[in-house]
């Protein structure tokens, strides 16, 4: 059932790794493909590689989706100079502290409400009927691994000017944000509980209904739009607005507390799929760990916690699926970050950046990353860069194996 010859693909950037390369041909090679792109971010991971993005005809693939259905980027902006967090660190520390969640099962004891639990497909679909009660929980919570939520500086160079369009899209901007220097709140995170638990029943189903794959296409199997790809399409999209709403709980919380005015921001899925016309017809586009690029489209690209992110404007390239880096990308798998770095080389690096990190994994050490201006440069053709955010106050996620929370004097 593999194509002979794999359907039109391009890669951005030149630090890759092998099994990147290789997943993105294997999805290349997929009947149900058209196109493929690989963004300079990209590193393997399962099925589609990180910062890979495929056109498929009239399937999805749920692991060309990714396990954290909606994984997603939102910045706030304050009318306020950055220089404040230095002035009052103990009230900004206080309030990370006391507006987050972090870890792979965290919860709040006294869970948030939100619109979107009263949407007709929690009742609708047996996957989210059974996970609302953990998603109620979860709401306005972050993740493990990579997930932060970190005050910083944005620099502004160009006006962000942003649209009446409603929370729970995939990339809008709001609000106008003219040129200057402010304080600014940004946070990754994606599903939860919810998104995790439905990518794997759909991917299961899938690998069940494709035994014909070869080892190394299994994770690309895929489910037709007619039967349960309609399913899994709908608990995405319900995903993708859970997602909107836990991050909308995380800024809402943390404004109140500060009580700053605010005057905009920038928020963005990258793990997820769209309907998008391309070369004249309509296909699924999956972005996994890519962040959506179409002409005049505004996204956040992180960086590292020592690393600047920045506030992008899509230039439509069609080659590249409409598509930008979601990140630096890993250029360490977590293994080898841990045996590759301590704390005492982190805590250097961090002081020497002037950031102040409250938790975190040793796996997610700056070193473990690509440079993110590398990865910027790679992609010129693709994005432009209107904002540069650089971190001040950091929380990840502490729980596990090489995790530690930040040393109280």
């Amino acid at each position: 059932m593999l194509r002979e010859t794999p359907v039109p693909y391009r890669v951005w950037g030149t630090d890759i790794e092998k099994g990147a390369l290789d997943q993105i041909r294997h999805a290349a090679e997929l009947p149900v493909a058209t196109r493929g792109a690989l963004m300079p971010d990209a590193h393997q991971g399962y099925g589609l590689p990180i910062g890979g993005v495929l056109a498929t005809k009239e399937a999805v693939i749920p692991y060309a989706v990714g396990v954290d259905i909606a994984c997603r980027m939102k910045m706030t902006v304050f009318d306020a100079s950055p220089h404040v967090i230095g002035q009052k660190r103990d009230k900004f520390r206080r309030i990370i502290e006391d507006c987050t969640v972090f870890g792979a099962g965290g919860e709040w004891d006294n869970p948030h409400d939100h619109p979107v639990l009263e949407d007709p497909a929690w009742r609708e679909l047996p996957i989210a009927r059974e996970n609302r009660i953990k998603a109620w929980k979860q709401l306005g919570t972050s993740g493990g691994g990579n997930h932060f939520v970190e005050f910083g500086m944005l620099v502004v160079k160009e006006t962000i000017v942003g649209e009446e369009t409603p929370e729970g899209e995939g990339s809008r901007a709001f609000g106008t944000i003219p040129p200057g220097m402010y304080l600014a709140l940004l946070s990754h995170s994606g599903s939860r509980g919810f998104g995790a638990t439905a990518a794997e029943y759909f991917s299961k189903l899938a690998m069940e209904l494709h035994p014909e794959l070869p080892k190394s296409h299994k994770h690309l199997a895929w489910l037709e739009m007619k039967g349960l790809g309609a399913e899994y399409w709908e608990a995405m999209m319900l995903a993708g607005r859970y997602a909107s709403a836990n991050h909308a709980i995380i800024h809402h919380l943390i404004a109140e507390k500060l009580g700053f005015e605010i005057l905009g921001g920038v928020e963005n899925h990258h793990n997820f799929a769209w309907k998008e016309i391309i070369d004249g017809e309509e296909v699924i586009v999956h972005r996994k760990g890519a962040t959506p690029a179409g002409l005049g489209v505004y996204g956040v690209i992180p960086g590292s916690m020592i690393a600047p992110g920045f506030v992008v404007r899509g230039r439509g390239s069609e080659e590249s699926l409409f598509s930008a880096a979601h990140g630096a990308g890993r250029r360490l798998s977590r293994n080898a970050a841990l045996k590759s770095f301590n704390w005492d080389h982190v805590e250097a690096k961090l002081k020497s950046a002037g950031v102040e990190l409250l938790s975190a994994g040793l796996d997610e050490a700056p070193g473990a990353y690509k440079d993110i201006r590398e990865v910027m440069a790679a992609q010129a053709d693709l994005v432009e860069v209107l904002a540069e955010f650089t971190p001040r106050m950091v929380k990840m996620a502490d729980d596990g194996k090489g995790k530690r929370k930040r040393r109280r004097k």
